[in-house]
């Protein structure tokens, strides 16, 4: 999503925005633009696409001293992605940058226009810095008139303002989207960061705003309209490693999956035993029910976890998209445990859906990568997942720590319920030990992938079949191709192609078919039957040879459902990656994509 910078000091501010900027790209942006202002003059830059078309443009007054500026990279919502879209934006004298979504800004566009007003771009941003302008002009007051602007917005912005009607200052607001206010390491040094990337080593003292707090900063003070806010330390480590040889970041994350499940694992499996010391028993007393809402890659991770919770804790589990789930009214009672599952933890759908099961009184938890986010303030509960900076933005690393967590949970919960025999939950926590080795990436299996993209680059389309916890696998892989192949695919429970899509198979329609050794097994095998009997071109991943693969690819014998899932996983990544790299595609910054989706 949107990334935001701000700084006041004395060192060169424009080097820093550009820095800062840097570290937010695994957000997905098509734009990106700096006001830097210097007394009562303000210059502004902006360029489309990569970040260094916009350094491109700046490398001319790289050593000149602004005393501040605000810098942003913009993921299109409104309007189209042009220079005049790209942020800041301005108005007769102050400039702008926003991340999330003005709801109401039609009404109040309409309003300044018949007012006189003209606007150049057409983003829902625009219409904030001229309607601070327009109450400014009649109170000659900007704090005030900052003030009166952020009362009249409905929906999500954060916010930084510079105006030549107060230079010196940034005013800034938090509502919705993440915002961080940073005490730089040098004195009179202020910073700011939608994400906390772009801020370590520069500072160490933050905020992390809560909603509904804004304020004005200078070099000389920094002015919070609220008393809700709490200093903390920023971490010590980016933790932003090179590619350290591999090509994209997306491979590094894919080959780092052994490890971050390791971390995810340290602390909580041991004894014979799945331990969370963030939660605690009393969380399932009274609970019937467990509801998961998620969107997107975490929306697959969570769907595997229904047949784990039902079928190990013997709870009736349902998983929902948040997007929708938010307009459904939906019917919340007090016995159900409410889980969103989030990468960010910003996810604007998912922190809404979470926010309306919390003021109906549900106990709630969220399984999340990012501590300090939106949804772990929120939640009564956080289970971080430990896996890391992901910065290419299909996700993996993520996904694989939602598995391992929400399988773990389940075997928490069915410990705490009695539902499962010792010696059953014993097997499950021998096959959970042995997830990271199973993660670790052969050499000749990345191969293999590598070699067969190349016969997957045309068609007109991918069906990804599987039953069972395969069936939302399935579902990632799909999105995996999607996202950075940019061809069309669909995932399907195997046994629904005869309800209907077998009417697009023949040769030109590849079908990936997840065919695991412990899991219905034969019941996948005869639908492949079926759809290789209509000619579709059938590549199988399965430690067992299937006679009528067009393709296979061989995994190991596994003696349990879930490494096996884990490992077609691995599988599914490759192939994507490889696909996409033959394709010419920008694998860690797919277009139209964006890291964290922050808007509706």
């Amino acid at each position: 999503m949107c990334g935001i910078v701000g700084y006041i000091g004395n060192k060169n501010t424009t080097k820093i925005l550009l820095d800062g900027l840097k570290e937010l790209e695994y957000r997905g942006y098509d734009s990106a633009g700096l006001a830097l202002v210097n007394e009562n003059d303000i210059e502004i830059y902006k360029a489309l696409g990569k970040l260094e078309n916009l350094k491109e443009k700046t490398k001319n007054i790289l050593d000149e001293n602004f005393e501040l500026g605000i810098g942003h990279t913009r993921w299109a919502t409104h309007g189209k992605p042009t220079e005049l879209n790209a942020h800041p934006h301005c108005g007769q004298y102050s400039y702008i940058v926003h991340n999330g979504i003005i709801e109401n800004y039609k009404e109040i566009k309409d309003y300044l226009i018949s007012q006189g007003d003209k606007f150049i771009s057409q983003t829902d941003t625009e219409v904030i810095v001229h309607l601070f302008e327009n109450i400014n002009n009649k109170i000659n007051d900007t704090k005030q008139a900052f003030k009166d602007t952020i009362s009249q917005l409905k929906g999500a912005f954060s916010i930084l303002l510079v105006t030549k009607a107060d230079p010196g200052k940034i005013f800034f607001f938090k509502h919705g989207s993440p915002l961080i206010l940073a005490k730089g390491n040098e004195p009179q040094e202020i910073l700011f960061g939608s994400s906390d990337a772009a801020l370590i080593g520069l500072a160490q003292d933050a905020i992390y705003l809560e909603d509904g707090v804004g304020g004005v900063v200078s070099k000389d003070e920094i002015d919070i309209f609220s008393d809700n806010y709490i200093w903390s330390k920023l971490p010590s480590s980016k933790q932003f490693a090179q590619k350290n040889g591999y090509r994209f970041f997306m491979e590094k994350e894919i080959y780092e999956q052994s490890d971050v499940v390791s971390d995810c694992m340290l602390g909580r499996v041991k004894n014979n035993s799945i331990n969370f010391d963030e939660i605690d028993e009393s969380i399932l007393d009274g609970i019937n029910e467990i509801k998961i809402c998620a969107c997107g890659t975490s929306y697959h991770a969570s769907m595997a976890a229904t047949y784990l919770f039902e079928r190990l804790s013997k709870v009736k589990c349902n998983v929902e998209v948040a997007s929708e789930f938010r307009y459904k009214e939906p019917l919340l009672t007090n016995d159900t445990l409410f889980i969103v599952v989030s990468q960010s933890g910003e996810t604007a759908d998912t922190l809404e859906a979470l926010k309306m099961a919390k003021n109906a009184g549900l106990k709630t938890l969220v399984i999340c990568n990012v501590d300090n986010s939106s949804m772990t303030r929120v939640a009564d509960a956080t289970i971080l997942t430990r896996a890391g900076i992901e910065k290419g933005v299909a996700s993996t690393k993520a996904f694989s720590t939602q598995a391992i967590v929400l399988w773990m949970l389940s075997l928490y919960f069915a410990k705490i319920k009695n539902s499962i025999s010792h010696d059953l939950i014993k097997k499950e926590i021998n096959a959970i030990i042995q997830v990271p080795k199973v993660l670790i990436v052969e050499n000749k299996l990345h191969e293999k992938t590598r070699r067969l993209s190349k016969r997957y680059l045309h068609g007109h389309g991918f069906f990804f079949i599987g039953r069972d916890v395969f069936y939302p696998l399935a579902i990632e892989g799909a999105l995996k191709l999607k996202e950075i192949s940019y061809l069309h695919a669909e995932g399907y429970p195997a046994g629904e192609m005869k309800h209907g899509p077998i009417a697009l198979a023949d040769p030109e329609l590849f079908t990936i078919a997840l065919m695991p050794k412990n899991t219905l097994y034969d019941k996948v095998k005869s639908n492949v039957e079926e759809l290789s009997a209509r000619d579709s071109t059938i590549c199988s991943i399965s430690p067992l040879e299937f006679e009528l693969s067009d393709d296979f690819i061989k995994t190991n014998d596994r003696d349990h459902y879930m490494l096996e899932f884990f490992e077609m996983l691995v599988v599914l990544q490759l192939l994507s990656m490889e696909i996409s790299i033959r394709l010419g595609n920008d694998v860690d910054m797919p277009r139209n994509l964006a890291k964290s989706v922050t808007v509706e």
